[in-house]
């Protein structure tokens, strides 16, 4: 059993039933990129994401947003000390190497771009000066609903920071039952095994840059992207950024299936996740009708 096999496994001890999920989560992390759950409350988001920071053993602080949180609260701010007549900077939750931010869209759009330097750049802004992030830097965002009271939209500029989005949706009748009979993934998540370190990942992340997408492989992806830009399906194609994170995501999941190369099957998988949240339907366009309407061989 390889590593990403293990943690895959590991991953299914406190979330069950989902391994498409877990996959594209952990895809998320050897790509680089950060990931967005959104579900309503109560299906185990932050599970998840507590369940990925133990198994991957790095790091990790958790931020609550709320209405009433400052950027200062997730940044960090300067202190002043009497002793030296100096400020001193006092970190942030930001600065660690798992971020999980708790119901992200619960908190002003304000609060919501203090992270936006953050996971685009790995480094942030506090009073006129630049402080880089631990490596590897990963940010979990859970997010409600957008028709539940007390949220926020969140601004198309930090909806494309996220490489993914993701739904868990309600567990099937056999793991329901495995939760009503005690066996929770809040109960698990103490007792679930260490299983890299932050070495370890940093050397799998590089192995994933080096699969190979062959000439055809993005003629494929780029007639994808292109046909959401065609038309009035969508309010937006997707951006340069986005057609990257495709391929970056489609790579990782090759790298999942023990291949060096990426097939079409691999952008296929990848792309709702990773267009979802970056496409604004209309006049009727979907990710799946794109799926099905591109063809892969470009004949048609």
């Amino acid at each position: 059993m390889t590593l990403t096999d293990q943690v895959l496994s590991g991953l299914s001890q406190a979330i069950s039933g989902k391994p498409q999920q877990l996959r594209l989560a952990l895809c998320c992390l050897l790509a680089r990129g950060h990931l967005l759950i959104e579900d309503v409350p109560g299906m185990g988001k932050t599970t998840l994401a507590h369940a990925l920071a133990r198994v991957t053993g790095l790091d990790w602080r958790r931020v609550q947003f709320t209405s009433d949180l400052l950027p200062a609260d997730i940044l960090g701010v300067s202190i002043f000390e009497r002793t030296s007549s100096t400020f001193r900077f006092q970190p942030g939750p930001v600065f660690t190497q798992l971020l999980l931010a708790d119901e992200i869209n619960r908190a002003t759009p304000r609060t919501q771009s203090a992270l936006l330097e953050a996971m685009e750049e790995g480094q942030v802004s506090v009073e006129g000066e630049s402080r880089r992030l631990p490596e590897p830097f990963f940010v979990i965002a859970t997010r409600n609903p957008v028709n539940q009271s007390g949220t926020f939209p969140l601004p198309e500029s930090q909806l494309d920071r996220f490489l993914m989005r993701i739904e868990l949706g309600y567990p099937d009748p056999a793991s329901e039952r495995a939760m009503l009979s005690g066996q929770t993934g809040r109960t698990v998540l103490s007792s679930l095994p260490v299983l890299m370190d932050d070495q370890q990942l940093r050397t799998l992340q590089q192995q994933v840059d080096q699969v190979q997408a062959s000439e055809r492989l993005l003629d494929y992806l780029q007639r994808l992207v292109a046909a959401t830009r065609e038309g009035d399906r969508f309010v937006c194609g997707l951006s340069p950024r986005a057609a990257l994170a495709l391929l970056g995501a489609a790579r990782a999941w090759a790298f999942l299936a023990g291949r060096d190369y990426v097939l079409p099957e691999d952008v296929q998988a990848v792309f709702p996740a990773v267009a979802g949240h970056r496409l604004q339907s209309r006049a009727g366009g979907s990710v799946a009708s794109l799926l099905a309407e591109v063809d892969v061989t470009g004949s048609a």
